[in-house]
């Protein structure tokens, strides 16, 4: 299980790794968004250091309007377990999403008032 942190607005923010096809791991903060559907989506800016694959292209509708994502083939690693999953990669956004895919094997529990935000098994 992984605590987080409450952001701006009480953003729901998580620690994750990003892991490269070389094996590095790239630390960064991924907001809970429940609107998201699938895994994670990142801006394409932060694709080229990763070296991930290309799988397909994806239009979305997203509150933005239809949005085009790029999937690839990624790695993370969330409290110490590597997932390999589609990664939805697009332009400006603003922040590494994690979607509500997360809950499906993962329990959240969000409990503002005493700042306590975690994620897991």
């Amino acid at each position: 299980m992984i605590s987080g942190f409450l952001g701006v607005e009480d953003a729901l923010l998580f620690e994750i790794e990003l892991i490269t096809s070389d094996g590095d791991a790239l630390p960064v903060d991924g907001m809970l968004d429940t609107g998201f559907s699938y895994f994670i989506a990142i801006d394409s800016q932060d694709l080229e250091a990763l070296g991930w694959t290309f799988l397909r292209q994806q239009t979305m509708t997203t509150a933005r309007g239809d949005f085009d994502f790029d999937i690839y083939a990624g790695t993370v690693k969330i409290d110490g377990t590597e997932y390999h999953i589609p990664v939805h990669v697009g332009q400006d956004l603003p922040e590494v999403l994690l979607g509500r895919q997360w809950l499906q094997n993962m329990r959240l529990l969000v409990d503002i008032t005493n700042n306590v935000l975690t994620l897991g098994n």
